[in-house]
């Protein structure tokens, strides 16, 4: 059977783009189209904690004298209820209100780029799946970086072939980058494309990097290669709104303080 996995040759672009925590300062300013961003971010679920009216649970925090309003954005599902469940401890009148909800990433970036500005302005803070972080500082340990934390919400792609591009995946009629939230099922899939060319495969090698670099470099990066990216849900989460009831995604309502 012919392989649906391939590497990327002209792809060196798009890794300095993402593999840097920052995007160089000369470098041209041009922004994929919004509805793009959000096309990419739409597939991909997390989980927000919201109040009796929907809303998204907000808290108030003081920083050197600068208040600042937050609110949580949950990659993992269990890392959102477990944090209800020390809310039933710590304020049980406020536990009683709240729920967790799945909600479309893009819906959050929407309502992170509309609050933008606002004198109340609202924080979306993503909240990373810790057994993910530990994966991603193991992985960089592993290839001989000195890590004692992990910024944000670890990704993985994978990287190889003559070229060391990135590798690349059939959808329809056109090629797809995968970048994963889950690591394993990344590694899945690299087994599969073990058995299908497993002289190729024996130089594959995992790159981390974060989403809210991917975010950023979408709004910012002009490299027309971005277009290739396909973000990959974790499959715990897609098996786990498959079987909620109802089985639908909602969306929170407007965060209001």
């Amino acid at each position: 059977m012919k392989s649906l996995m391939r590497w990327g040759a002209v792809l060196g672009l798009v890794g300095s783009a993402l593999l840097g925590s920052t995007l160089s300062g000369n470098m041209q300013a041009l922004a994929l189209p919004e509805e793009q961003i959000l096309q990419k971010l739409k597939s991909v679920p997390v989980f927000a904690i919201t109040d009796a009216q929907g809303a998204p649970l907000i808290a108030s925090r003081t920083n050197q004298g600068k208040q600042t309003l937050e609110t949580g954005v949950f990659i993992n599902q269990q890392d959102a209820q477990e944090f209800v469940e020390k809310l039933k401890t710590k304020n049980p009148q406020l536990a009683q209100s709240v729920k967790v909800v799945p909600v479309s990433l893009a819906e959050v970036y929407k309502m992170d780029r509309a609050n933008e500005g606002k004198a109340e302005d609202v924080n979306f803070t993503y909240v990373p799946w810790k057994q993910q972080v530990d994966s991603a500082m193991a992985l960089l340990r592993q290839q001989g970086q000195q890590v004692n934390q992990f910024n944000g919400v670890p990704m993985f792609m994978a990287t190889g072939g003559p070229e060391n591009g990135y590798l690349t995946i059939q959808r329809g009629n056109e090629q797809a980058i995968p970048v994963f939230f889950n690591k394993e099922d990344l590694q899945a899939m690299l087994d599969s494309f073990k058995q299908q060319q497993p002289d190729l495969a024996a130089k594959v090698q995992i790159k981390v990097v974060n989403l809210e670099g991917v975010i950023d470099t979408l709004q910012k990066s002009n490299d027309q290669e971005l277009n290739l990216i396909v973000l990959v849900p974790p499959s715990e989460t897609i098996k786990f709104l498959r079987n909620r009831q109802p089985a639908q995604i909602q969306n929170p309502s407007q965060p209001k303080p």
